[in-house]
């Protein structure tokens, strides 16, 4: 007969505080501050509050300026001169205002004083840096035809005025809302929509006739 086991002794386990339904540690951690939170505090003298705004959406914004003007030294500086426009202008920041709105309102403006003073247009959008993806070593006719549409995505994004290839940007790879674009672009809600709507069918039919012109 086998004798049975001795029980092992169980240490209780201390209770823990609740407040509500969460631990006292976590409604006692400090709140992380908003993007619009921290503005209003920029604005009302916090400065050091735009090191964290900074932090926050410098790469986002270079990679916005970049594939904009199609040159990343261009996109570097203006990301710069971005946020010493938020630091002077601070004070135009307002209460109900949406930063990220704001942000993209000041590169563009940005971007069109660069461009005025280096009396230069912007180039079109390389359509490789819109889509970066790990490599996965396809085959090397998938390769060459994706070189291919991309050469082709390239050119009929170079056929697109800038006024429509910003707003593709704002709207597909930025992922804004159109009341943030309609902002930015300075119009209504509804005429962003349809020059969205209007920006994509264009690169589109360019799209699909450069592609037939090349099968023929």
């Amino acid at each position: 007969m086998i004798a049975a086991l001795p029980e092992i002794p169980v240490a209780p386990v201390p209770a823990v505080r609740n407040v509500g339904s969460r631990p006292a540690a976590v409604v006692n951690a400090p709140a992380q501050r908003s993007d619009h939170a921290l503005m209003l505090a920029v604005r009302d003298g916090e400065l050091d509050a735009l090191g964290e705004l900074f932090e926050r959406h410098h790469g986002r914004l270079f990679g916005y300026l970049a594939k904009l003007t199609g040159d990343r030294s261009a996109a570097e500086d203006i990301t710069q001169i971005v946020f010493q426009r938020m630091l002077k202008y601070r004070h135009t920041y307002r209460d109900d205002g949406s930063f990220t709105a704001w942000m993209y309102h000041l590169a563009r403006r940005c971007a069109t004083d660069h461009y005025r003073k280096a009396n230069a247009a912007p180039q079109a959008t390389d359509p490789a840096d819109l889509h970066d993806h790990a490599d996965e070593a396809p085959h090397a006719g998938h390769r060459a035809a994706a070189r291919d549409d991309h050469a082709l995505l390239h050119t009929a994004l170079a056929r697109l005025d800038r006024d429509d290839r910003e707003v593709l940007l704002l709207a597909r790879f930025q992922e804004l809302s159109f009341a943030e674009i309609s902002g930015i672009l300075e119009c209504s809600v509804g005429a962003a929509k349809v020059r969205a709507h209007r920006a994509l069918r264009q690169l589109r039919d360019l799209y699909f006739r450069l592609q037939q012109e090349a099968a023929d």
